[in-house]
C-alpha cells in the first residue's frame, strides 16, 4: 500500500448491475470516501461554456454557485455550500479543479484521503473523466446481462422498452472491452457482480491491490452505512441493506419470458460467454425483433458519433484547460474515522 495514493476513483457499468454495493463497500473502507451518485460531474462538463473564462473570480464563483445551488444533487454530500463556494473561488482555475474541490471535501469530511464517484452511465463518459482527471482509476461491474436487463426494465425511472434495456448491457461490456487494453492494467479493473456477492472478501481483495490500498474487511459490511444513508423509499437499491448474497443470481429466469428472454439471450450471446455466463440455448428471435434491435443499435451509434463530434468542437472553443491542477492526498488529521 502506498500512504500517498491519491488517485480518483470512477465506478461505472449498466445500470442494475451492483454499482450501488460496490460504491458503499468502498466508502466503507478506512482511506476512502464515495458519495451516492451526485450527477453534476458531467452536467458540469456539458455546461463548461456558459461560465466563460475561470481565470475571473466572478466566473469561477459562478460556477461554483452553480454546483452547489443549482440543478444537482450537491445537497447529498451534506456539505457547507458557502465553505465549498469560497474554496472552488479561491482554487485553480479549472473545472477539474472546481470537481475536485467538492469531493476532498466529501473526503475531508469523512477523514479520508482519498476518494471516489459512482454513476453507471460513466461507461459512456471516461475521456470527459480523464480530461478532467487523467489520473484517475476506473472499476468496471460487470452482471449477467440477462439480470440486468430483466432488473433495469422493474425500475419505475427507465423509460425505455426491452431492446433499450439489451442495448445498454451491451454497450456497457463493449466499451469495458474497448477500454481495458487502451487505458491498461493499472487503471482499468473489471469484476463480475456475481463473483463480488458469491466471495466478496476474495473480490475486495483483488480490487485493492489494483487501487494499491491496504484491504479493510469493513468493505464486507458495506450494509451497516446503507442502512443509515440509503433511503428505504429508494427501494430498487433496499439490497444494500443486507449481507451480501446471491439470491438474485439467475432472476432473469422468473422475470423474461419467452420471446423476451429469447430476444434477450440471442443480441447478448457471444459477450456473455465472453464474461462467463452459460447460454441456455434460447430459440432465434423473429426477424422483426431483431430488426427493431438493430435499427435501435444504428441510431446510438450515429447519436454517440455526433457528440463526439460536437465535443471535439466544444474544446476547441474552451477558454481554460478542463484538468484538474489539484495533487495529493486530502489532508486530515492523524486519527481516521473510517466512515
Amino acid at each position: 500500500m502506498n500512504p500517498q495514493i491519491s488517485r480518483p476513483i470512477f465506478v461505472l457499468g449498466c445500470p442494475r448491475s451492483g454499482t450501488t454495493l460496490l460504491q458503499q463497500m468502498l466508502h466503507s473502507h478506512r482511506r476512502i470516501a464515495f458519495p451516492s451518485e451526485t450527477r453534476f460531474v458531467y452536467t458540469s462538463y456539458e455546461a463548461r461554456h456558459r461560465f466563460g473564462d475561470l481565470e475571473d473570480e466572478a466566473n469561477r464563483r459562478a460556477l461554483a454557485e452553480w454546483i452547489t445551488r443549482g440543478d444537482t444533487k450537491f445537497r447529498v454530500l451534506e456539505l457547507d455550500a458557502e465553505e465549498v463556494i469560497e474554496e472552488i473561488v479561491h482554487g485553480p482555475p479549472t473545472l477539474g479543479s472546481a470537481l475536485a474541490i467538492v469531493f476532498r471535501a466529501y473526503a475531508r469530511r469523512h477523514g479520508k484521503p482519498r476518494w471516489g464517484d459512482k454513476r453507471p452511465s460513466y461507461f459512456r463518459r471516461v475521456p470527459m473523466l480523464r480530461r478532467m482527471f487523467p489520473d484517475a482509476q476506473f472499476v468496471h461491474l460487470v452482471r449477467d446481462g440477462r439480470d440486468a436487463v430483466s432488473s433495469l426494465m422493474r425500475m419505475p425511472w427507465f423509460d425505455g422498452d426491452i431492446y433499450a434495456a439489451a442495448l445498454t448491457w451491451r454497450e456497457a461490456v463493449d466499451m469495458g472491452k474497448r477500454l481495458g487494453p487502451r487505458l491498461g492494467p493499472g487503471t482499468f479493473y473489471e469484476l463480475r457482480y456475481e463473483d463480488l456477492v458469491a466471495d466478496p472478501e476474495h473480490e475486495l481483495q483483488r480490487l485493492c491491490i489494483f487501487l494499491d490500498e491496504e484491504y479493510d474487511p469493513e468493505m464486507t459490511k458495506a450494509y451497516r452505512h446503507a442502512r443509515r444513508t440509503v433511503p428505504s423509499a429508494r427501494r430498487w437499491h433496499l439490497r444494500t441493506h443486507e449481507e451480501p448474497n446471491s439470491r438474485n443470481v439467475g432472476a432473469w429466469r422468473d422475470r423474461l419470458h419467452g420471446p423476451e428472454a429469447d430476444l434477450v439471450e440471442h443480441v447478448l450471446a457471444s459477450r456473455l460467454l465472453d464474461h462467463g455466463y452459460a447460454l441456455t440455448g434460447a430459440a432465434r428471435p423473429g426477424a422483426a425483433e431483431l430488426a427493431r434491435f438493430h435499427r435501435l443499435a444504428a441510431h446510438r451509434w450515429r447519436s454517440r458519433r455526433m457528440h463526439a463530434a460536437l465535443d471535439r468542437l466544444a474544446q476547441s472553443r474552451e477558454p481554460n484547460p478542463v484538468v484538474s491542477l489539484l495533487r495529493g492526498p486530502v489532508p486530515v488529521p492523524d486519527r481516521l474515522d473510517g466512515n
